[in-house]
C-alpha cells in the first residue's frame, strides 16, 4: 500500500501507526513607512457611510443578512524596559512613536529576561515593535563586543513576501543604528551570489521555514558563527503553523534548536500571532519550549462595520434542477468594482488562486465601461507568480497606484497594506482567526474600516450569514498540531541524522513517537545504528525527503506551449484537479487552456485562449478501515475513529459559464488514481435506527449522502478546517462495517486532526448539520445545504428530507460531548480531499 507525498523509501519504511474581538489601525502598525503619508481619518468615508452605498437599491440591500459594529477603543501605553539602549528608544521615536503600548513592553521585558514569549494580540496591534526593540537592542549590543561577530537574530514568516516586507521596515527602523544590524532576506529568491554575504556578515536573517529545512541546517557548517552567536529566533504569524504544515514546522524548529545547541546557543523564541485561544500551549508545541502568553492587547483601533452578504438567488438552476445563487466570485467582483469606483482603497480575500484571478478579470472589465484609466487600478496577487511579478505589485500597492487588489492569503500575512479601508471576504476562509485577519488588514491608518464576507453556495457559509453569533460571540479557535504524526516525524528524523548524527538524547527533544519509528526507519535501511548514535545511510539529501507544506511532490511546472516560457508552478498534489487536460487557467489577468499535463516530468503546457467558461474538477473515492482506535455506541449504531485508506481519482471536469456559474458540460479524464493512508472518523447505523427514521432502501443512499456532503460542509466551523481539506465517502453497506456508513477524513497522509476534532465534537456538528439542512429554504437539496461542488458522482443520489429523519434519530441517542485527548487542527495547504459516494454512483 502506497504513501503519497512521500518518497519510496520513506513509504517502505512506515508501516500503519496510530499515531476577540478584532484589532487593528494602530499607529506603530506592523509596517508603519515613513515614505508613505497616513491619510487623515476624518477625510475618509465612514465605513457605514461606504456600506450604505454599497447596499443602495432594494435588491442590494436584501443581500446584507447582518451588519456587526465593533466601536473604537483607547490605547493603553507603558514604558520600555531601562535595558533597552537608548539609541534604539531613539530610532522609534524617530518614527513617530514616543511610547509602547503595554503588551509591546511586556513583550520586550520578557525577551530581555531569557524567556520564550507568544505576543497574540490583535491586527496591526504592534506585534513586530514587541519583538524588533529587544532584537535590536541585542544586535547594537553584540556589535560592541570586542571580539567575535557579535549577536545574531533569525527571524521566520510564512511567506516570502511577509519576510521582504519586514525586512524594509527593518532597515528603515535601524537606519539610525549604521552598520550594527545588519538584516538581509535569505530565501529561494536570494540571488546565489549575495547568499555567501548574507551567510558571512549579516546579523538578522530573514527567512522562511522552507529554506530553514532545506538550505541553511543541512549546511549548518556553512552557517555555524551565525549559529553559534543566535539570541533570538522570531517566529511571525506562528498561528499559521498548524495540521500538517504545522508539524512539519515544528519538527524543523527542533532541528534547529538541536543544531544551535551543537555550536554552544540557545535562542530565545520570540513568537507573533493574531488573536488566538491558548496561544501559549499552541507556541509550547510548535517550540517544544514553555512559552510566556501575552494576550492583552492595549492598542487602539478605530471602529470596525462588518456586515454579512448573502448573494441573491438566479433564475437559473443547477444540478438535479436546484436553485442556484449567484456565485460568491461574481458578487465579490461587483464590490470591488463598485468599490475603486468610489476611490475606496479595498482588498477583495479569495480562497484560491484561480479565484483571486477571475475576480480581477471581472473587475477590470466592469470598470472599462465606467473609466478606462480605472483598469489599471485593479490587480491579483497570488502564490504561483513569479518572484518579480510579485515585487512589482508589492510596489504599486505601497504607492497607492493600486486601488484595489484580488488576493489570496498570499497577501493576508503579506506585505504592509496600511492605507486600506475595505476588505472583501469572497467565501469564508475556514477559521475565525483567519476571517479576523483579514478584516484586520483594512483600517491600518488609523481610520474606520469596512469589512464585508460575501458567502458562497455552501452549507457553512449559508449557516453563517443566517447564524452571526456562530462569528461574533464565539471565541477564535485554538491554534494545534500534532509532531507525532509518523508520516512528518520520520523524515525529520532522517534529516536531524543527516546533519548530526543522532543520539538517544535527542530523542526526548523529537517526541515520544521516536521509539515507534525508528526501528522502521532502520528496518528499510534509511538510517544505521553504530555504538550510541543512528547515522543517515544514503547519498542524496535527507532534507528532500518532504516538502513540509505537505503537499509532497515536485511542482508541476506551467508552460505556455507557442513561447516556452514559464508561467509559474502549482502543487503536485493540486495537479490533477487544477491542470488536467482541458482544465482553464488564469494567469495575470489572462487566461490559458491546458492542452497537455505530463505527470512524469511535471509539466502542463498551456496555450493562450478566451474561452466563456471556467471548468472544475471532479472526483470518485473509495474508502477500507484499518485501524479503529476509538468507538462509543449511539444508540444502536456507532461512532469510530481510527485509520484508513482512501484511494482518489480525478475522473472528469465541468465547465460552468462564467458569472451565472451554469452548467455546459462535462468531459471524462483518464488519470491515475492516488492513495492515501490517513485518519478518519465514522458513524453507522442500524436497521432499526433507519426503520424509526422511516428511511427505506430507495432513499438510503441518497440520504446518507445528503448528510455526508452537509457534515462536510459544516465541519470546519468545529475544526478549524477547510471543506477542501477533508473529504468524504458514504456507503449504503460498507464492507467493513457492514452497515450503512459515512466517513470524514483528513486529506493528508497521517491524518491533520480534523477528523480528531470531529470526533470529539460530534454531537455539536452533527447537530448544526440538521439544523443548516432543515433550515434551507430550498425543496430538494441545493447548494446551500446538501450538494457538493466536488462530488464525483454529480450529486445523486441525494435525499434531502431523509437526511433530516436519519440526523435527527442519529442525534436522539447520541451520547454527551468526549473530553479531547490531545487537540489537533487543520492543515493549511490544501489537501486531496474529496466527497463522493463509495459506490461510486
Amino acid at each position: 500500500m502506497a504513501f503519497n507525498h512521500l518518497p519510496a523509501c520513506v513509504h517502505d519504511a512506515l508501516t500503519p501507526l496510530s499515531v476577540t474581538p478584532v484589532t487593528h489601525s494602530v499607529p506603530m502598525a506592523k509596517n508603519h513607512r515613513s515614505d508613505q503619508p497616513v491619510p487623515d481619518p476624518a477625510s475618509r468615508p465612514s465605513p457605514g457611510a461606504v456600506l450604505g452605498r454599497l447596499a443602495s437599491g432594494p435588491s442590494r440591500a436584501a443581500r446584507i443578512t447582518h451588519t456587526e459594529h465593533l466601536p473604537p477603543r483607547t490605547g493603553r501605553h507603558a514604558v520600555w524596559p531601562d535595558r533597552i539602549r537608548s539609541e534604539v528608544i531613539a530610532a522609534v521615536r524617530e518614527r513617530g512613536i514616543e511610547h509602547p503600548w503595554a503588551h509591546q513592553a511586556l513583550a520586550a521585558e520578557h525577551a530581555l529576561d531569557g524567556d520564550s514569549v507568544v505576543v497574540a494580540t490583535g491586527t496591526a496591534s504592534g506585534k513586530s515593535l514587541a519583538y524588533l526593540v529587544p532584537v535590536l537592542s541585542t544586535l547594537l549590543e553584540g556589535s560592541k563586543a570586542p571580539n567575535g561577530r557579535g549577536a545574531t537574530a533569525l527571524y521566520l514568516s510564512p511567506t516570502k513576501a511577509l519576510a521582504a516586507d519586514q525586512c524594509r521596515s527593518v532597515k528603515e527602523l535601524s537606519q539610525p543604528l549604521g552598520t550594527a544590524v545588519r538584516p538581509a532576506v535569505y530565501d529561494g529568491d536570494t540571488p546565489y551570489e549575495e547568499r555567501e554575504w548574507v551567510r558571512q556578515y549579516a546579523n538578522y536573517v530573514l527567512t522562511n521555514p522552507d529554506m530553514l529545512h532545506r538550505g541553511i541546517l543541512p549546511s549548518h557548517p556553512r552557517w555555524s558563527s551565525f549559529l553559534k552567536s543566535l539570541k533570538y529566533v522570531v517566529v511571525d504569524e506562528c498561528h499559521t503553523y498548524r495540521g500538517v504544515f504545522g508539524s512539519h514546522v515544528a519538527q524543523v524548529l527542533r532541528r534547529l534548536r538541536r543544531v544551535c545547541a551543537r555550536y554552544g546557543s540557545s535562542p530565545v523564541f520570540l513568537l507573533a500571532s493574531a488573536t488566538a485561544a491558548e496561544p501559549a500551549v499552541g507556541a509550547g508545541r510548535l517550540t517544544g519550549l514553555p512559552v510566556v502568553e501575552i494576550a492583552d492587547d492595549a492598542s487602539p483601533r478605530g471602529e470596525l462595520v462588518f456586515a454579512l452578504w448573502e448573494p441573491p438567488l438566479t433564475d437559473l438552476h443547477g444540478e438535479k434542477g436546484a436553485p442556484v445563487r449567484r456565485t460568491a466570485t461574481a458578487e465579490t467582483a461587483d464590490l470591488l468594482t463598485d468599490l475603486t469606483v468610489q476611490g475606496v482603497r479595498s482588498v477583495a480575500f479569495v480562497r484560491s488562486r484561480r479565484g483571486a484571478e477571475l475576480i480581477s478579470v471581472i473587475a477590470q472589465e466592469k470598470l472599462a465601461e465606467v473609466d478606462r484609466s480605472l483598469v489599471r487600478r485593479v490587480a491579483a496577487y497570488r502564490g504561483g507568480y513569479l518572484p518579480e511579478e510579485r515585487r512589482a505589485l508589492e510596489r504599486a500597492l505601497h504607492s497607492g497606484e493600486l486601488l484595489g487588489l484580488a488576493a489570496t492569503t498570499a497577501l493576508e500575512l503579506g506585505v504592509d497594506v496600511s492605507g486600506l479601508d475595505a476588505v472583501v471576504i469572497c467565501g469564508y476562509p475556514g477559521t475565525r482567526a483567519s476571517l479576523w485577519q483579514q478584516a484586520g488588514r483594512a483600517g491600518r491608518s488609523g481610520q474606520g474600516a469596512l469589512a464585508v464576507l460575501v458567502a458562497r453556495d455552501d452549507p457553512l457559509d449559508t449557516f453563517l450569514v443566517h447564524h452571526p453569533e456562530a462569528l461574533f460571540d464565539r471565541p477564535v479557535e485554538s491554534t494545534v498540531l500534532d509532531p507525532d504524526n509518523p508520516y512528518v516525524l520520520a523524515p525529520h528524523l532522517c534529516a536531524a541524522a543527516a546533519e548530526l548524527p543522532l543520539t538517544e538524547e535527542d530523542l526526548e527533544l523529537f517526541g515520544p513517537a521516536c521509539a515507534d519509528v525508528l526501528p522502521q526507519l532502520e528496518a528499510a535501511k534509511l538510517l544505521r545504528r553504530r555504538t550510541r548514535a543512528w547515522h543517515w545511510t544514503r547519498r542524496e539529501r535527507a532534507a528532500d525527503l518532504t516538502d513540509i507544506r505537505g503537499g509532497g511532490g515536485r511542482p508541476v511546472q506551467i508552460v505556455e506551449e507557442g513561447t516556452g516560457r514559464l508561467l509559474g508552478t502549482v502543487d503536485e498534489a493540486a495537479a490533477h484537479s487544477a491542470v488536467h487536460e482541458g482544465a482553464v487557467h488564469l494567469h495575470q489577468g489572462r487566461t490559458y487552456l491546458v492542452r497537455s499535463l505530463d505527470l512524469a516530468d511535471s509539466v502542463a503546457l498551456v496555450e493562450q485562449a478566451d474561452p466563456p467558461y471556467s471548468t472544475v474538477a471532479r472526483d470518485t473515492t473509495a474508502i477500507s478501515v484499518l485501524e479503529t482506535d476509538t468507538e462509543i455506541p449511539w444508540g444502536t449504531g456507532r461512532l469510530c475513529y481510527g485509520s484508513v485508506e482512501v484511494t482518489n481519482q480525478v475522473v472528469s471536469f465541468l465547465r460552468r459559464r462564467l458569472i451565472t456559474g451554469e452548467v455546459l458540460g462535462e468531459t471524462k479524464l483518464d488519470l491515475p488514481p492516488r492513495t492515501l493512508r490517513t485518519r478518519a472518523v465514522w458513524w453507522t447505523v442500524t436497521e432499526d435506527q433507519l426503520d424509526e427514521a422511516r428511511i427505506g432502501p430507495e432513499i438510503l443512499g441518497g440520504s446518507l449522502h445528503a448528510a455526508e456532503h452537509a457534515s462536510i460542509g459544516m465541519l470546519p466551523l468545529f475544526a478549524t478546517c477547510d471543506r477542501w481539506d477533508i473529504g468524504g465517502v458514504s456507503v449504503p453497506l460498507h464492507p467493513d462495517t457492514l452497515l450503512p456508513t459515512v466517513f470524514v477524513y483528513d486529506g493528508h497522509p497521517g491524518g491533520a486532526g480534523f477528523a480528531e476534532r470531529a470526533f470529539h465534537t460530534a454531537r455539536a456538528w452533527l447537530t448544526a448539520t440538521r439544523e443548516a439542512i432543515a433550515s434551507c429554504e430550498c425543496d430538494a437539496g441545493c447548494p446551500s445545504c446538501i450538494q457538493s461542488p466536488k462530488c464525483g458522482n454529480g450529486n445523486d443520489p441525494l435525499h434531502k428530507r431523509g437526511a433530516v429523519r436519519l440526523l435527527t434519530t442519529l442525534l436522539r441517542e447520541a451520547p454527551e460531548p468526549t473530553a479531547s485527548p490531545k487537540e489537533t487542527a487543520p492543515a493549511s495547504g490544501r489537501g486531496p480531499g474529496a466527497d463522493a459516494q463509495g459506490t461510486g454512483g
